[in-house]
């Protein structure tokens, strides 16, 4: 069974920068597009930032747009969020996705949303302080 594998949250101050990666274990994403979402207690999931398949085309939601910049190397099989002036609105577990569907709308719970290939991770805990 393949999974994704997030990792590099942690606790930030405010201002301060994280990056993330999603590697798959077991397997290669190499030729789908790639999500990251984030769930905060309460919330419902959002969308923060996706790539196609080359790495060509880029998309990131409104309240990250400036500050988050996704990438990936396939020849890594991994895919990153690098997260600049963080602010504790970020606060939030963040996952990856696969998809074939370019910014297809997720699921309130963001675990329920379909996943392409792969199974979800655990997810990575990213917590801004004031």
């Amino acid at each position: 069974q393949v999974e994704l594998v997030e990792s590099g949250g942690g606790l930030v101050q405010a201002g301060g920068s994280l990056r993330l990666s999603c590697a798959a274990s077991g397997g290669t994403f190499s030729s789908f597009l790639m999500v990251w979402y984030r769930q905060a207690p309460g919330r419902e999931c959002e969308l923060v930032a996706a790539i196609t398949s080359n790495g060509g085309v880029t998309h990131y939601g409104d309240s990250v747009r400036g500050r988050f910049t996704i990438s990936r190397d396939n020849a890594k099989n991994s895919v990153y969020l690098q997260m600049n002036s963080l602010e504790p609105e970020d606060t939030a577990v963040y996952y990856c996705n696969t998809d074939d569907i370019w910014l297809r709308p997720p699921q309130a719970n963001c675990l329920m949303t379909p996943i392409i290939f792969g199974s979800w991770g655990q997810g990575t805990q990213v917590t801004v302080s004031s």
